[in-house]
């Protein structure tokens, strides 16, 4: 128990993967890992970051977003896009974010797909949600071992965007993906943000 002004508070529960004292992990996890989205440039930005982070950790991820999102015209799919040579070569340049060529071309890649599936009457939101009828999913994750890397809905996702040009999105980064997403809540039962995310 931590006591504050004579009263005893008891302490907050978090997610076993949150158990850490970089506050900026902290503060993604208290704050965004979890919450549905439902606006297309905010989650072309998590499919591009997550991809992103494939060999690495989040936190590096996440010490660079500022950094991609000045380089990558704040995520908006049509700007990104419209990305040739010359801006790859900028981005390679770029201390802010990861200078891997094939992650910096499959952002590129990933917008022009991103378009393609609006030019099919659909939108990335529309779609990515699709995989899951539309609505949250609600995991009984009681324990971090309890948490998938990947699952039949992942996999879908995964054969689905490969097929339509999408880059870096194998079953893991999907999974991934869907949980920063909101797609499905996996913040364990005792988590205090469990409730606070899920869609009603």
């Amino acid at each position: 128990m931590t006591e504050i002004a004579g009263a005893e508070v008891p302490p907050v529960h978090r997610c076993a993967w949150a158990a850490s004292p970089d506050p900026l992990l902290l503060a993604y996890h208290d704050t965004e890992w979890g919450v549905p989205i439902r606006d297309e440039r905010h989650l072309f930005e998590l499919l591009v970051l997550e991809g992103a982070q494939a060999g690495l950790s989040w936190n590096t991820i996440l010490r660079k977003r500022d950094g991609y999102r000045a380089a990558f015209a704040g995520f908006e799919p049509a700007a990104v896009a419209a990305f040739g040579p010359d801006d790859i070569e900028r981005l390679l340049g770029d201390p802010g974010i990861v200078r891997n060529r094939a992650k910096v071309e499959s952002a590129i890649d990933n917008a022009k797909a991103t378009l393609a599936l609006h030019e099919a009457g659909t939108t990335l939101v529309r779609h990515l949600w699709s995989f899951v009828g539309g609505v949250q999913r609600s995991n009984r994750i009681e324990r971090l071992g309890d948490v998938p890397s990947e699952t039949d809905e992942s996999r879908a996702m995964s054969r689905d965007l490969r097929a339509r040009g999408f880059r870096f999105v194998g079953p893991t980064i999907c999974y991934a993906l869907m949980q920063s997403a909101g797609l499905v809540n996996d913040h364990e039962l005792e988590c205090f943000r469990r409730g606070e995310v899920a869609e009603r």
